[in-house]
């Protein structure tokens, strides 16, 4: 009986930790989902603009002493007109063009903006510090507070992002450039204008994930490509083009990780993961909550 206790303890130990990490997997999918789903973009540099967010997130707070959140809300800001840029410099002069052009400008974003991340921050692994360090123990489960707070601020993002899509007039144009682009242009919506926003909302959601994620573990060079493995793997996982499968899809492969990682061993929670992935697929190629 004590045996069938304690493994239920650490099976629901595990989901916590899961859900944390699972989060900050969201909003890396949130971001590409809102890309992929609307410019039909494959917007590989997302892990690496994530990383660089991570990065102003602890520098701020080094440099100037500012709170964890308001530190993030700058980084967010300063990512946002980083992915404007990005739009407007590298993918919309071949917007038009084959998709493997895109494709290749997006392998190589990915090169620049990690390259960029090493010489100005350094090959040094960085963890931010936050204020969040107490642990509760809830009838034997040890809550820690910085994972709370990482599941709280990646669930308050997510609401904002979908009331920003279903309730705004900005959200009203960008779902109808998803819908039809050629319909949206005969309606007078300006397409440009709303590709740089969607670009915007999504590097913001990176940085967002880059911050917590410096928090709850660690960033250092090259963590930023497994991040954007890890987004396209929830993407897939959930559906593509689906906000609500990108939530679920998040939190299907954090938890499996952690579970892996619990009661197998760490060194095989992304095959596990992965192995979740496939399964799923095999049964349903279109995703979870995908459309056929």
């Amino acid at each position: 009986m004590a045996g069938t206790v304690a493994t239920v303890l650490e099976i629901v130990q595990q989901i916590l930790n899961g859900l944390a990490i699972g989060a900050v997997y969201t909003l890396i999918a949130l971001g590409l989902t809102v890309v992929f789903g609307i410019l039909g973009i494959a917007h590989f540099a997302h892990g690496s603009v994530a990383m660089l967010g991570g990065y102003l997130t602890f520098a701020v707070m080094e440099r100037w002493g500012l709170p964890f959140f308001v530190s993030m809300a700058l980084a967010m800001i300063a990512g946002a007109l980083a992915g404007m840029l990005i739009e407007r410099l590298a993918y919309r002069p071949v917007r038009d063009a084959p998709h493997i052009n895109a494709f290749i400008i997006a392998l190589g974003l990915t090169m620049m903006v990690e390259g960029f991340n090493l010489l100005a921050f350094g090959a040094d692994q960085v963890v931010i510090q936050t204020p969040y360090r107490a642990v509760f123990n809830v009838g034997g489960i040890a809550v820690a507070e910085l994972r709370v707070i990482v599941i709280l601020t990646a669930c308050s993002l997510i609401g904002i992002t979908a009331l920003l899509i279903r309730k705004t007039k900005t959200g009203k144009a960008i779902r109808a450039v998803a819908q039809n682009r050629n319909a949206a242009i005969l309606m007078g919506v300006n397409v440009e204008r709303i590709s740089q926003v969607v670009f915007g909302i999504s590097s913001a959601l990176g940085v967002a994930a880059g911050a917590l994620i410096g928090a709850l573990l660690a960033i250092a060079p090259g963590v930023g490509e497994s991040l954007a493995v890890k987004g396209f793997a929830v993407l897939i996982l959930g559906g593509l083009g689906s906000v609500p499968g990108a939530v679920l899809g998040g939190v299907i492969l954090g938890v499996s990780e952690a579970m892996a990682a619990g009661f197998i061993s760490s060194a095989y929670k992304d095959v596990i993961a992965f192995l979740v992935m496939i399964g799923v697929l095999l049964l349903r190629p279109e995703g979870l909550l995908g459309k056929r």
